[in-house]
């Protein structure tokens, strides 16, 4: 019993570890852009920095591992298509959370399964049988998740936490700046919920370049190295100011080195480690946590305010969330059944289906 508990209770706190990290990561990426981080530059130093830390990959792998396949022009033609989506959701997903927050951008998030759950079937990587339960879940999540969406992009709604109440006269250019405020939230859920997009996109595929080269960590090194050179050429060009280049001991530099290291190598790792152990769908029922937490450090950190629009959208995308995975789940079920595999832990990671292992991914 001991035994078991602990091969339950170490993923638990690995995986709420990983949600705190990437909503964190949020904050930290708000503050620094509130602080005067261009988000060009911060993508760059990024991309930069993740670069270097994974150079030494492919010398290891290709002396250590004999059989490892040769990268062929092909293949790289993919990873560099690949790394300019990986690109642009990098790019819509900082724009978004400095036009709106980390609470709407942790939300949009939970967009991915719905998204790449679309994508599957337009790219014939998922069978759909409309007439089972397994399928009619997976539709009615992927319909109350754009729906969730669509409430919290376009409907703010009251604070839940009351500020004192406003004055009756309110001057002309308070109302054009919460218009403007306004504006900025809808564009920032849109940029969020574009890069969901691209990332279910993205997912897609890597899922085929897997296909002919499934060595991960030269195709991570090599989607960096491409990242860096797409960042450095937007950032020279967006970027005309010479002291935007300037790293400062200040927010910009931790969230650069918090996004590359923590949020990035550190979180992966993290994340992939509890799937070995537990499974993709014990993984994916944490994603939903990260709307949680991003509202207490937002309001710890950035004074953010709770809006009623967020609330209720958030709890329709998470349960569109849920919904998709529990169809996820059944048909991972009927496969285990159909094969006569044992349905253990263990088991059930030797076949992870598309959907599910990518979204409990990110």
């Amino acid at each position: 019993m001991e035994g078991r508990a602990s091969r339950v209770s170490l993923p638990f706190v690995g995986m709420i570890m990983v949600v705190l990290v990437q909503a964190s990561s949020m904050v930290v990426t708000k503050m620094a852009m509130s602080d005067g981080l261009n988000k060009y530059t911060l993508a760059f130093y990024c991309n930069a920095l993740s670069s270097l830390v994974l150079l030494p990959c492919p010398f290891i792998i290709s002396r250590r591992s004999g059989s490892c396949p040769p990268l062929t022009f092909s293949v790289l033609r993919k990873i560099f298509l690949l790394a300019l989506v990986g690109f642009a959701s990098q790019i819509c997903g900082y724009a978004g959370i400095d036009y709106s927050s980390p609470v709407l951008g942790t939300a949009m998030m939970n967009l991915i399964p719905a998204f790449t759950f679309i994508l599957a079937i337009i790219s014939r990587m998922e069978k759909v049988n409309w007439k089972s339960t397994s399928s009619q879940a997976k539709l009615l999540g992927t319909i109350a998740s754009i729906l969730g969406a669509l409430l919290i992009t376009l409907y703010k709604g009251p604070t839940m936490l009351r500020s004192p109440s406003p004055p009756s006269f309110v001057h002309p250019h308070r109302l054009l700046l919460l218009l403007s405020q306004q504006l900025n939230w809808v564009l920032g859920g849109l940029l969020l919920a574009a890069e969901a997009f691209l990332l279910s996109l993205w997912y897609i595929v890597q899922a085929f370049i897997l296909k002919d080269y499934p060595v991960v960590m030269n195709i991570m090194f090599y989607l960096m190295f491409f990242a860096t050179i797409f960042s450095g050429l937007l950032s020279f060009i967006m970027v005309r100011e010479p002291q935007s280049w300037i790293l400062k001991v200040n927010m910009g530099l931790i969230a650069i080195l918090y996004s590359s290291l923590v949020a990035g190598v550190f979180r992966v790792t993290l994340c992939t480690w509890c799937l070995k152990k537990t499974g993709p769908v014990f993984v994916s029922i944490f994603k939903p946590l990260g709307i949680v937490f991003a509202v207490g450090l937002g309001f710890i950190f950035l004074g953010e305010k709770l809006h009623l629009g967020s609330l209720i959208g958030a709890m329709v995308i998470a349960m569109g969330f849920y919904a998709v995975m529990w169809g996820k789940s059944k048909e991972e079920e009927k496969t285990i059944e159909g094969s006569g595999v044992d349905g253990s832990l263990a088991s059930s990671s030797h076949k992870i289906p598309l959907l599910q292992n990518k979204a409990s991914s990110v």
